[in-house]
């Protein structure tokens, strides 16, 4: 099958493969425009935390690429710090890119010394997905069948994903049997980016609605629970795409071992627990259409929170590039 990738600088050009033409067109955009790549990140062209937070470090560096004014940087800073507010990657990256500038400014040659920051927050996740997939293929001890909540793979991040590059190492490892990807309603993450992913990798699956999965448990046909995080408190609250938390629920009660994968850049250490964690609210047009034809009335009332949050106590082990852990997590810098 074809190889494709999320990212890549090229050129002095962000190119970004267009998640919402997926499965069905790998259309790729080329931008040089910071104010593109926010409405990407907005629009979920670009998604997924690691990949929103090294989309939004390339975009900073592009503001200056044609005038480096403080004006030009402050104000794209402004701008990529509000296209999404749940993901702490994304104010992570642009935390260090602003490091970078505040002590490169007056060197002449800013645009080139964020240039390679950006590419090292890159080269870094690339980096923290291999060791995420190394620390994770520790939780099977048999040949499994796996469940997987939204999209953690090459499309969510700089490298192979988090909860997918832990599925399909131990996949390639003769320890997965079988995957089931919960469509992830309304955007439809799993069963158009997560299914697209297992297809290319040669992982079998099937698509489930997000509702089957206790279904599926109560007849013994899941053993374990693997899905992604947008954002970790320091006491392992974890934020992840809504519907997450209805799995962790249904595993504990049917007693099987539900897992976080995410690198260290998604723990937020100035949190203590879940209640600081904001959770954004999206359109309502994306419950009451799918891809723009209309599926009930749109003057129905719609609630549509993007990511809800799981208890520490419901999570068996949290998977970082630094190890695994368990319950209970005290995560401190």
């Amino acid at each position: 099958m074809s190889e494709f990738f999320n990212l890549k600088f090229e050129n002095n050009e962000l190119i970004f493969i267009n998640q919402t033409k997926l499965p069905f067109q790998e259309e790729y955009i080329k931008t040089d425009d910071y104010n593109r790549i926010a409405g990407a990140i907005e629009k979920l062209e670009i998604r997924g935390a690691p990949a929103i937070g090294i989309a939004a470090a390339f975009a900073l560096s592009l503001s200056l690429k044609e005038a480096a004014t403080e004006k030009n940087f402050y104000n794209a800073y402004n701008r990529l710090k509000v296209t999404r507010p749940t993901a702490v990657n994304l104010f992570w990256a642009l935390e260090k890119m602003k490091s970078v500038y505040e002590e490169k400014k007056n060197s002449g040659s800013i645009y080139n010394f964020l240039i390679e920051a950006a590419l090292e927050i890159q080269r870094d996740d690339i980096d923290k997905c291999d060791r995420i997939a190394s620390n994770g293929i520790k939780i099977f001890k048999k040949k499994s069948n796996v469940i997987t909540h939204c999209n953690t793979g090459k499309l969510a991040t700089g490298g192979e994903g988090t909860a997918f590059a832990v599925i399909k190492k131990a996949f390639e490892n003769n320890f997965v049997n079988f995957v089931y990807a919960d469509e992830t309603r309304p955007l439809l993450q799993g069963s158009r980016l997560t299914a697209f992913e297992l297809h290319k990798s040669g992982i079998p699956f099937n698509i489930i609605t997000d509702s089957t999965g206790a279904f599926l448990m109560k007849q013994g046909k899941i053993d374990i629970a693997i899905t992604g995080a947008d954002r970790i408190a320091s006491n392992g609250d974890s934020a992840n795409k809504v519907g997450t938390y209805n799995l962790a629920v249904i595993c504990k009660h049917h007693n099987i071992p539900f897992y976080i994968a995410a690198p260290t850049s998604t723990i937020d250490y100035s949190i203590s627990n879940a209640s600081e964690i904001p959770i954004e609210e999206r359109n309502s047009e994306e419950v009451t259409s799918i891809n723009g034809k209309e599926v009930t009335l749109p003057v129905y009332d719609v609630y549509n929170p993007s990511f809800d949050k799981i208890p520490a106590n419901l999570i068996t082990g949290i998977i970082t590039e630094e190890g695994l852990f368990s319950y209970p997590y005290e995560f401190t810098k």
